[in-house]
């Protein structure tokens, strides 16, 4: 398995507090919100968030073309910024680094994001370049177990794993329905990359130990996307903190008996938000053994739901706190996909 060598995070420019997103909606409504309504929007647990465009430009008619110009200019931006972060922790240079993993659901480019990366940033032309559509929010967990196979190949790689969305780009201005309004006032921007090496003489640094991936039949109605007129429609059907209860609780608790763990075993997972109602979901099932999970609710709080990099921003606030126990990650996803990975602050010498 491969050692977490760094973890670096970037958001685009525009902060928009949760109140703000209130009266945007109702000026895009033309009339007051709904009292319900206003109360389940108000009580997401989210304080503010990062957007890739002032909020008026989500109230303008949009097509494919623009959505996608914004995807290249900001998402490029954030790739690079965070990546140069990344390789700065580790203290690698670009030429360091053998594939760079791209994953994505809220944008696509050809050529890809890491092919530019080769030229804009000084990866060696032999880099190999792997973009991930359609992981949805599982990216996160899914994109490091893919980085993390990829580093134990070929006697040990470096790997650089980006992680980018742009989930505004998604809002529908003339959709005003429940499930439209409810994904303006959760999901967010931002952009997370980390380091992942199969290369032996790290000392003890972070490392992963497994991963582990289910996906439900008759569920692909639970989330994801259609293909719209003017950019991807949101599909958002079922009641997702039901299904931690009844369906991830028992898929988890599996996972964790063959890994020989107890929940007592671990410090706080790093699991992926989703709403203010999956994370008291989540949290019910980690009670009592594990008291709260306080990263996962402060960068819904301050962040909002980024999607697939949200869990990457969790596991860099867990690894600043230095835990001594082992780290569950988790993250729910189009398919409809839970998956798992176990990080042991300190691996093997």
């Amino acid at each position: 398995m491969a050692s977490l060598i760094s973890i670096a995070t970037a958001l685009p420019r525009h902060r928009v507090t949760q109140t703000e997103v209130l009266g945007v909606l109702a000026k895009a409504r033309g009339a007051a919100l709904p009292a319900r309504l206003e109360q389940i929007l108000g009580n997401s647990g989210i304080e503010q968030r990062y957007l890739a465009c002032e909020p008026d430009y989500y109230l303008q008619p949009r097509s494919w073309s623009d959505r996608a110009a914004i995807y290249d200019k900001t998402g490029a931006r954030l790739v690079h910024n965070a990546a140069a972060e990344a390789l700065d922790r580790a203290g690698m240079e670009p030429d360091d680094i053998d594939a760079i993993v791209l994953i994505s659901t809220t944008g696509t480019m050809t050529p890809s994001l890491p092919s530019r990366m080769i030229e804009t940033m000084g990866f060696e032309a032999s880099t190999q370049t792997i973009p991930v559509f359609g992981y949805g929010c599982a990216g996160g967990v899914l994109g490091l177990r893919l980085a993390n196979d990829l580093a134990a190949a070929a006697g040990g790689q470096n790997i650089l794993l980006i992680s980018l969305e742009l989930c505004s780009l998604s809002y529908d201005y003339s959709q005003f329905d429940k499930k439209n309004m409810i994904a303006t006032a959760l999901f967010a921007d931002g952009c997370a990359a980390a380091i992942l090496s199969g290369k032996q003489g790290w000392g003890r640094v972070p490392s992963f130990r497994a991963f582990d991936q289910k996906t439900w039949p008759d569920t692909r109605d639970m989330m994801g996307w259609d293909i719209g007129t003017t950019g991807f429609d949101l599909v958002l059907a079922r009641d997702i903190p039901s299904f931690v209860a009844r369906d991830f609780a028992p898929y988890c608790a599996f996972f964790l008996e063959a890994q020989g763990l107890a929940m007592s075993d671990l410090s706080e997972p790093a699991c992926h938000p989703g709403g203010g109602r999956v994370v008291d979901a989540l949290e019910a099932y980690f009670s009592p053994a594990i008291g709260d999970i306080a990263a996962t609710r402060e960068i819904l709080r301050q962040h909002g739901n980024m999607s697939s990099p949200t869990v990457l921003f969790i596991l860099e606030q867990l690894l600043r706190q230095k835990p001594d126990k082992p780290i569950l990650l988790t993250a729910l996803g189009p398919g409809f996909t839970a998956a798992l990975g176990i990080l042991d602050p300190e691996g093997p010498e």
